[in-house]
C-alpha cells in the first residue's frame, strides 16, 4: 500500500480514511492488550493497576468511536480492516521487550500518542480538502492526542511510586 506514510502530507479523503483506520486498529491493539493483561492476572492484579487497565480499554473504545465518526464522513471507500491491520503491525507494532504490564501499557500509549501526533503533522502541512471540517478533525485528533499523553503520564507516575 503506497501513501500510507504519516511522514508525508495527506493527499485526499481515501489517504484519510485509511490512516484513521489504521488509528482504529491501533486502538483496538491497546484495548486488547490492556484486556489480555487484566485476564491474566485476574485475582492477582493490583486494584491501581486493574482500574488503569480498565481506563485504557474504555478509553480506546471511545478513541474508536470517535475515529469510526470522522471515517463516516469521509467521500472514501472504506479499506477492509485484514489489509489494515497488517500496515499497523509493520510500522507501529514493533516488538516490546517489556517487562511488566506497566512497561508494556506505557509502550502502548506512546505509540499511540506518537501515531497521532505524526497524523496531525501530516494533516497540517497538507493542502488538500477533506470532506470532514478541517478544524474539527484536527481537534478531534488532538482531543485523542491528547489523552494518549495522559495515559502515558498515568502510566509513569504509577511506575514511579512503585519504586
Amino acid at each position: 500500500m503506497v501513501g500510507m506514510s504519516v511522514s508525508q502530507p495527506v493527499a485526499s479523503d481515501h489517504q484519510l480514511a485509511r490512516l484513521l483506520q489504521i488509528a482504529m486498529v491501533l486502538e483496538e491493539v491497546v484495548e486488547a492488550r490492556a484486556n489480555q493483561h487484566h485476564q491474566s492476572f485476574e485475582a492477582d492484579l493490583d486494584p491501581e493497576v486493574e482500574a488503569l487497565l480498565d481506563h485504557a480499554a474504555a478509553e480506546s473504545a471511545d478513541h474508536r468511536d470517535r475515529l469510526s465518526a470522522l471515517i463516516d464522513e469521509l467521500d472514501a471507500e472504506q479499506i477492509p480492516f485484514d489489509q489494515i491491520s497488517p500496515l499497523v503491525a509493520q510500522h507501529y507494532d514493533h516488538d516490546r521487550d517489556t517487562d511488566g504490564v506497566l512497561y508494556d501499557q506505557l509502550a502502548n500509549e506512546e505509540t499511540a500518542y506518537k501515531f497521532y501526533d505524526d497524523l496531525i503533522g501530516a494533516i497540517e502541512s497538507s493542502e488538500a480538502t477533506f470532506s470532514i471540517e478541517h478544524d474539527r478533525l484536527v481537534e478531534t485528533l488532538a482531543g485523542i492526542r491528547a489523552e494518549e499523553a495522559d495515559g502515558a503520564e498515568n502510566v509513569t507516575k504509577l511506575m514511579e511510586a512503585r519504586e
